[in-house]
């Protein structure tokens, strides 16, 4: 019967499992369905079949113009001379087939143009007008290299539009400007324009603005005298974002689990597409921001007015690139109103996951980190991350804040874990009256009196079965908070502490050769995940050694208590090395505290109390107790 059993012991399994049926369902729930999985391959077949089909068009298109050229060429004698004027004279009519009003900015030259301050290296691209690629400066990706947001050849952004029955894509066209690169510093700015010219006096403008100290780019879109040259029954433009996000950290498998597109709806709640399988969603309802979100890095485009409905976000894996984390795409509706002035205002942030940096931006961006639901969040924002801060103004080293965090918080539970040790140290007391109870009912049909007599015991003696599930039911929110925390948190990013270097990734010591990998291992060792799993043992054996006799009544039970930590040997392998740290540190000084208040805790004075207080008058009986014996007479047993 569980309640004869250690409370302690009980405490900690059901902490252990309850750790590891979360995580284990947290994988489960969130790893891609078949469908899911099928819908990608048909995604990427389709994509190839375009590719191919667009391949056979060039080459019968490039097959056609050669057999006219050598035809015209036997005609005229001269190969050079019509060669060039042939060339000129095709392209310029596919051109404005194509284009119309904008064919002649569909040749040219690329050009690009640098925005650069304290944080970011912008490049924007006479080809598109666009951003084409960010750097950030302070950062470095894992091996050493400069970290990049997206870069030219992996990214895209278009505005789309109909011009006279033709589809434009300002992506395919050059635009121009009269500005230059420029550096700015502190409470400067500046602006670059870009235009796409769409006859005299007609232009699309494509403008930048960049202040010193800034994460953030303004952009703005700005129509002149387009209202006759767009589409007349266009009220809305779509407008096109996405990139290939390049690799940045150590451990891509992790890189990938806690990258995904982040998007806010309109004054209600953010939300995201999941992180750990293809999705895309039409969103058709007005959206206020857009993040393209990296483990430690976020590219984001919010509208100062909203993106009208509907948006479409997607997140797509190659599992075989070992270059790239996902491809985001976004696709926008932006409202346009044909006046002879118009524009609508965004802006860019390019930077780190800081939590206080986002939150400082509003519109709660700082829930691209994802903390947590409910409590756990509550935990991480209102404890972890203040204690955090607030350490790291002083302490320099990671490793020292951690270990330091974690005596913290333990030292604020260890009133509650001193009377969850008195009430197991109870428990073991009353073992002896339990087990005559036992003995006294030993058929299953007297479990109900067997119940009843051992709460009467439990309620005449004063003593709370439950008293040592307490502090396990307070740990719980802060073990899974910290799960959340340290993976997320930049500041371990890169990191170094003993043999780790870098706290956000996996710790090795040694790395198989050859590719070699052991399933639900990995391939390498993690030594604060094998410390941490000693640590684990060392506290089950206590345990054991603390319930005495009763948990051999329980062998199920105490062989999961010690297949569990070897469970998680291969679950936390390939974790942050922070968290198997903290976990280590954490059950190390709880098994120190277990140990002081086993030699401390006096238990014949804790029975001669409980002697002492069966002395008193029988308390009334429960409610519950009540029901008990009602439920009892009702099946025919006696008092």
């Amino acid at each position: 019967m569980l309640d004869q059993k250690d409370n302690n012991s009980v405490s900690s399994i059901i902490g252990i499992v309850l750790i590891f049926v979360i995580l284990i369902g947290y994988s489960l729930y969130t790893q891609p369905t078949q469908e899911q999985l099928r819908a990608a391959q048909e995604r990427r077949d389709s994509i190839a079949q375009v590719e191919s089909e667009a391949e056979q068009r060039a080459r019968q298109h490039i097959g056609e113009q050669e057999n006219v050229t050598s035809s015209a060429i036997g005609e005229s004698g001269d190969e050079t001379a019509f060669h060039s004027q042939y060339t000129d004279s095709a392209k310029l009519d596919e051109m404005r087939n194509k284009y119309g009003t904008y064919a002649s900015a569909s040749r040219g030259e690329e050009k690009l143009y640098v925005m650069e301050n304290e944080f970011l290296r912008v490049t924007v691209s006479s080809l598109g007008g666009r951003i084409s690629a960010v750097e950030l400066k302070d950062y470095r990706t894992y091996d050493s290299l400069p970290l990049y947001l997206f870069k030219a050849d992996s990214s895209l952004f278009s505005l789309n539009f109909f011009v006279d029955n033709k589809s434009i894509s300002t992506k395919d066209l050059y635009f121009s400007t009269n500005g230059a690169s420029f550096i700015v510093e502190g409470a400067s700015s500046n602006t670059l324009s870009m235009r796409l010219s769409a006859g005299e006096g007609r232009y699309i403008e494509f403008q930048y603005t960049l202040a010193g100290n800034s994460n953030t780019v303004g952009f703005n879109i700005n129509f002149h005298n387009m209202q006759n040259t767009i589409a007349a029954n266009a009220n809305y433009l779509t407008m096109d974002w996405g990139a290939y996000v390049p690799r940045q950290e150590k451990s891509l498998k992790n890189e990938r689990i806690n990258s995904t597109i982040y998007y806010k709806f309109t004054d209600d709640e953010v939300d995201y597409l999941s992180e750990t399988s293809d999705e895309s969603e039409a969103l058709t309802t007005r959206i206020k921001w857009v993040a393209f979100k990296q483990q430690f890095f976020t590219s984001y485009l919010s509208a100062d007015n909203n993106f009208e409905k509907p948006t479409y976000v997607e997140t797509f894996t190659e599992e075989d690139s070992e270059a790239y984390v996902k491809r985001f795409a976004a696709s926008f509706t932006i409202p346009y109103n044909h006046r002879p002035s118009e524009n609508f205002p965004m802006q860019y942030y390019f930077g780190p996951n800081d939590y206080n940096i986002l939150k400082d931006h509003g519109d709660d961006f700082e829930k691209v980190i994802p903390l947590g639901w409910g409590i756990f969040g509550w935990v991480n924002k209102g404890l972890i991350i203040p204690i955090f801060n607030f350490l790291g103004k002083y302490i320099e080293s990671y490793g020292i804040i951690i270990l330091i965090m974690t005596i913290f918080i333990k030292i604020l539970l260890f009133p509650l874990m001193y009377k969850s040790y008195q009430s197991t140290a109870k428990m073991r007391v009353l073992k002896p009256e339990i087990d005559e109870i036992s003995e006294k009912y030993p058929k299953k049909e007297d479990n109900m009196k067997k119940q009843q007599a051992v709460m009467a015991m439990y309620k005449k003696t004063g003593v709370n079965p439950l008293g040592g599930c307490l502090p396990m039911v307070v740990q719980m929110p802060i073990l899974i908070a910290m799960y959340r925390f340290f993976p997320a948190s930049i500041e371990l990013r890169q990191q170094a502490f003993l043999w780790a270097d870098d706290l956000s990734a996996y710790d090795s010591i040694y790395d198989f050769p050859g590719g070699f990998s052991i399933p639900f291992y990995g391939d390498h060792i993690s030594l604060f995940t094998l410390l941490m799993t000693g640590a684990t043992l060392l506290s089950v054996k206590m345990n054991t050694e603390m319930a005495g006799g009763s948990q051999m009544q329980m062998p199920q039970m105490k062989m999961m208590m010690y297949i569990m930590p070897f469970m998680f040997l291969g679950f936390f392998n390939d974790f942050a090395a922070a968290l198997s740290y903290y976990y280590f540190i954490a059950t190390m000084i709880t098994f120190g505290q277990q140990w002081a208040m086993r030699k401390f805790i006096d238990e014949d004075a804790i029975r001669a109390k409980i002697k002492e207080h069966q002395k008193k008058p029988a308390p009334k009986k429960s409610s519950f107790q009540k029901r008990l014996e009602k439920m009892a007479k009702q099946k025919g047993y006696k008092g």
